[in-house]
């Protein structure tokens, strides 16, 4: 198993590459080989996941960055999921928290259906660091990408979030004291169920160990006109349940750590917390006034070097 220092390490890499759109998954996989860590290797066909205590210790990174973004999107998750719930009793969507709350309900889709079937099968076929290297390459190639088609849909999306705004006004229910922080989503309002969906298919494509969740999902909202703040908030809000139903669908692999694993594994959790908390400060400032360009630009150079070494 890990030491404590290796376990504070990753924690905190992990953290931040969950957010930061260059993957987690692939630099966990990097970087076990990179520095020759054995505790990484994946079970065996006769073997249990039990076996493999860096499975578990995966699983608590995974829940503490989930925990860190409902705690710092608190409010919108309160208003989402009232919204969510007014929706539901009155079949109508008038407001912008419950438009939001509909449109994370269709983006998770694709990942809530594909996941369970193909994320452990996937892994287990592109985990090598070679297979990692090249994706994580391509998730680079992908982001530039993003920024090429970013104003493709703009003028359109821009109209509908006009008229979106108009009849928000006309039927909301919110006081006034709520009424800026709700404007300041219009523009994801202004999404359609047929955009929510192709952004979830998108961020799909992370299940291949290299590409960045987080990353694909801002690539799609940049792809329907979204400005790069927006794209990234959405990104985050609908990595949230992805991530969150990642770490509980797997949450059984923690009965299967010892006791001397129990350290690190808390250990790691709280690094990950941390870094996936200052990541996400630094993201929401980051995309006021810039782009993914940096970052496209060091998963071509991280990727390319990788699949050098490993080639």
């Amino acid at each position: 198993m890990l030491t404590y220092f290796e376990a504070i390490v990753i924690g905190a890499v992990q953290g931040v590459t969950e957010l930061f759109p260059i993957s987690s998954l692939g630099h966990s996989v990097l970087m076990a080989d990179w520095l020759g860590g054995a505790w990484r290797e994946l079970p065996q066909d006769d073997e249990s996941p039990t076996d493999t205590p860096y499975l578990a210790f995966v699983v608590a990174l995974h829940v503490a960055t989930a925990v860190v973004l409902l705690w710092h999107y608190r409010r919108d998750w309160r208003s989402i999921t009232t919204g969510f719930a007014i929706s539901l009793r009155t079949g109508r969507v008038d407001t912008v928290p419950q438009r939001l709350a509909w449109l994370i309900v269709v983006g998770s889709v694709p990942v809530a259906v594909l996941g369970p079937l193909l994320q452990h099968p996937l892994h287990e076929l592109f985990s090598s660091p070679f297979a990692a290297a090249l994706f994580l390459t391509l998730n680079g190639v992908a982001l530039i990408v993003g920024e090429a088609l970013r104003r493709r849909n703009e003028p359109t999306l821009a109209e509908y979030g006009r008229r979106f705004a108009r009849r928000e006004t006309r039927r909301s229910v919110f006081t006034t004291a709520e009424l800026p922080r709700l404007q300041a989503d219009r523009p994801l309002a202004a999404l359609t169920t047929v955009d929510a969906l192709g952004i979830g298919l998108v961020q799909a494509g992370a299940l291949l160990t290299g590409f960045s969740r987080a990353g694909l999902a801002m690539v799609g909202g940049l792809w329907r006109g979204l400005e790069h703040e927006h794209a990234a908030k959405f990104a985050f809000m609908l990595a949230t349940p992805a991530i969150l139903g990642a770490g509980l669908y797997d949450l059984h692999d923690l009965s299967g750590a010892s006791s001397s694993d129990i350290g690190p594994i808390l250990l790691g959790a709280l690094a990950s917390g941390i870094s996936s908390w200052l990541a996400v400060r630094y993201l929401e400032h980051h995309f006021r006034t810039r782009t993914l360009l940096v970052f496209a630009l060091y998963c071509l150079i991280a990727g390319t070097v990788s699949l050098l070494h490993f080639g």
